[in-house]
């Protein structure tokens, strides 16, 4: 299943079932003719890196901000060696939007660093390619832990020059479907173990299961989380009657 997660609000928007022998790059357009996206910043994996898919977006009066990996493998070096010349000259004489974070915890130390560039014809050859996109940007993570270093680099494109913050926003926003909807889907309702298969059950109970978690983490009256709120729900009526009438 593909879904769409509000980042802001935390609400499951709508979610399309794949085809047997498909994948995300068909469902994802499904998904988008069903939900609004005008005036929205979509964020997407690799997966949906596709021409078709950014412009249906815009064409929606989004904007996007994509993923890029080995799938669009000239686009992807392209970037990579854009950057790569960028940070030789340290962006001297060219228009770039910088962000960085700082944070340490339980031994670890992690900086982000967040660069994005306007691109046009003349600097960069797929910008004609990819009519829509209008920057491309790239992250750097570095963690040390242990007396060890990791980094790990990922590219995007946009159709919108965004600020640096905001980029770093929508970027660690992104990550907000695995740790708010999927890993609360499966501690909080066990989806992972679910053997529900036959007719459209499995579809049906997956769309009660969003709509149960979004109700839930909407609520503010119990001060305990989502999976104790939805014990305290199944025990307390006037507490469920709270849950559903977001109140």
């Amino acid at each position: 299943m593909v879904s769409a997660w509000a980042t802001a609000n935390h609400v499951s928007l709508g979610q399309v079932v794949t085809d047997a022998k498909s994948n995300e790059i068909t469902a994802i357009p499904k998904l988008l003719e069903i939900i609004e996206v005008s005036g929205c910043l979509v964020t997407i994996d690799a997966m949906g890196c596709q021409k078709e898919i950014a412009a249906k977006i815009v064409d929606a009066g989004g904007a996007f901000c994509l993923a890029i990996k080995g799938n669009q493998r000239y686009l992807h070096q392209a970037i990579r060696d854009y950057f790569v010349a960028a940070m030789e000259i340290d962006f001297k004489k060219m228009k770039v939007h910088r962000h960085e974070t700082h944070e340490k915890g339980h031994g670890r130390e992690e900086s982000r660093y967040y660069y994005l560039c306007p691109i046009d014809a003349d600097d960069f050859p797929y910008a004609s390619k990819w009519k829509h996109v209008k920057a491309i940007g790239i992250t750097i993570n570095i963690v040390r832990q242990n007396g060890k270093e990791t980094s790990k680099v990922r590219h995007y494109i946009l159709s919108k020059y965004l600020t640096g913050k905001r980029f770093a926003e929508a970027v660690r926003g992104h990550w907000g479907i695995e740790n708010s909807l999927h890993w609360q889907l499966d501690v909080t309702f066990g989806e992972d173990q679910s053997r529900i298969r036959k007719g459209h059950a499995d579809v049906n109970f997956s769309l009660l299961r969003r709509t149960s978690l979004s109700l839930l983490k909407n609520n503010k009256t119990a001060k305990v989380g989502v999976k104790n709120k939805r014990l305290k729900a199944g025990r307390n009526d006037a507490y469920l009657l709270e849950v559903l009438l977001g109140t």
